[in-house]
């Protein structure tokens, strides 16, 4: 009988200090200081693909095709009355068709990182204060007026006819 009273205070003495030294260990680790940007803590915001026509004084010469991605404090983000994305569509869509320095013709000109920090900076305006930490290019094409019908032509001429492998298609039927 002593031996299950005894087994019992020494369960008991192990779950108190098992107990004990989770919290210890769980205090411990949320005193951490917060991690480098870039390797967590951010949220991720990205946008639809955008369409924005390249006007000039002979009339539309392209297409720019954006999508991009927005890096944020999570806090800052959820405190939009907007959704996110909507905002950032819409200022990316101001700043690509109001900004007459952008010349995506001249691609050897183009600099992507001035295009970057001029589209965060617009969204920090317009929100009136460092809501964007940085911009992550996922895709951005230049399509010219040439090249969109060259590839409208190719698709109004029709499928292309694979030939077929004999009278019936060359291979036998599937037996069921």
């Amino acid at each position: 009988m002593i031996k299950f009273v005894a087994a019992g205070l020494w369960l008991c003495a192990v779950t108190i200090g098992a107990v004990y030294f989770s919290f210890q260990m769980s205090t411990a680790s949320s005193n951490q200081e917060p991690p480098a940007p870039l390797l967590g803590g951010l949220d991720y915001v990205g946008t639809p693909v955008i369409s924005v026509p390249v006007l000039t004084d002979k009339g539309i010469v392209g297409y720019i095709l954006a999508r991009l991605v927005f890096t944020g404090e999570p806090e800052k983000l959820h405190k939009l009355s907007v959704p996110a994305e909507t905002l950032f569509a819409d200022q990316l869509y101001t700043y690509l068709f109001a900004n007459p320095a952008l010349d995506f013709t001249q691609v050897k000109t183009l600099d992507l990182d001035a295009l970057r920090n001029g589209i965060r900076d617009s969204i920090n305006k317009r929100v009136g204060e460092d809501l964007i930490d940085d911009v992550m290019v996922q895709q951005i094409d230049f399509l010219s007026k040439d090249e969109i019908r060259d590839n409208a032509m190719t698709r109004r001429s029709g499928p292309t006819k694979v030939p077929s492998l004999g009278k019936d298609g060359g291979g036998e039927k599937p037996a069921h």
